[in-house]
């Protein structure tokens, strides 16, 4: 049986030591295939993982918040993917006509990273990510950038006049029924814990620096959820119960390539080596956390994986390519078998 290929794959990362635990659900259309909760919350905490285990999502909040953010506002109309940051902040000439679009799309030219959370913290850390200057011109490169949605956080804030957190938890978690998805979960929750910081394990506070020294709300990553919360989610999205059909298929379907780099609109695209295996074709979307989490949809099959880890309650660095091998074959078992 396929499942039992599957377990064996999952559970080869848990004797590895990759992560301590994990689950799983893999999805086709509105209907659940398969889905499992593997291992421990924690390398020192046997409790058994559950379903409805909160993982820390990283970088995943890119799409389940900020791009969704911004596909609502975009379907109300009251964005459009060519405001430049002009229209929404004061900032340089060498800033002013970076797109939405160029922030979804990672070639606005912006820097990966910022190091200003070592000296800034709240509301000046995010001052100074807005007014920080490109290192390139807009479409010359694709270059992943954290910095393009914590710009993206902001923008959604200026147009609603509301905290990030609020129109994520009312307008996207509550119509979906995503009860357990939310930033600074309560810690009383059930929730795996990440890496060390300040001499304390992260248990509900991001395991990224800038969005925990933002105040654990931000565009590029913190946001907490679970794997069932996951699937209404991209159920919700493929049977336009949030988004009208047009407004994400618009954003899921158009893929910019530039060099050996590819990305749709607030999604990654797959390519030669990625997380999303050797199967899916460009069609295919998806994102990846780097706390070991990872979603990817085909289109052409329906079929949908989604795998929460905590792999950096293990080693944030050293465990990234074992990673990366695991989510490949995962990937290709599913893909590769049930498409």
């Amino acid at each position: 049986m396929i499942w039992d290929k599957i377990d064996r794959v999952v559970l080869a990362g848990i004797e590895r030591g990759i992560y301590p635990g994990g689950t799983l659900v893999v999805g086709r259309d509105d209907q659940i295939l398969y889905s499992k909760a593997y291992g421990t919350v924690a390398i020192n905490d046997n409790t058994p993982t559950r379903l409805d285990t909160m993982y820390d999502l990283a970088s995943m909040t890119k799409v389940v918040a900020t791009t969704t953010a911004v596909m609502l506002l975009v379907s109300g109309g009251e964005l459009s993917l060519w405001n430049t940051l002009g229209d929404f902040f004061e900032v340089s000439d060498k800033k002013k006509d970076i797109s939405i679009y160029h922030l979804l799309t990672h070639t606005s030219g912006m820097q990966p990273y910022s190091e200003a959370w070592r000296d800034l913290k709240g509301e000046e850390l995010l001052r100074s990510i807005i007014s920080l200057d490109p290192v390139a011109k807009t479409m010359e490169k694709i270059e992943y950038s954290c910095l393009n949605f914590i710009t993206l956080m902001a923008v959604v804030e200026k147009v609603t006049s509301q905290k990030f957190d609020r129109f994520c938890s009312d307008e996207i978690f509550a119509p979906l029924g995503m009860q357990d998805s939310t930033f600074l979960p309560d810690e009383e929750r059930v929730i795996a814990p990440t890496s060390e910081r300040e001499g304390k394990t992260l248990k509900g506070l991001p395991d990224d620096e800038l969005a925990y020294y933002l105040g654990g709300v931000s565009g590029n990553a913190g946001l907490f959820s679970t794997a069932t919360d996951l699937f209404k989610f991209v159920n919700g999205l493929m049977y336009a119960r949030l988004i009208p059909s047009r407004v994400f298929e618009s954003f899921v379907s158009e893929t910019v390539v530039l060099g050996d780099s590819s990305r749709h609109l607030g999604w990654m695209s797959p390519s030669k080596g990625s997380s999303a295996g050797d199967i899916l074709g460009e069609d295919a979307y998806g994102h990846t956390g780097f706390t070991g989490t990872s979603i990817w949809v085909d289109p052409q099959s329906g079929l949908y994986v989604i795998f929460l880890t905590n792999r950096t309650n293990i080693s944030r660095r050293d465990t990234i390519p074992q990673m990366q091998i695991i989510r490949q074959k995962l990937h290709n078992l599913v893909f590769g078998g049930l498409g």
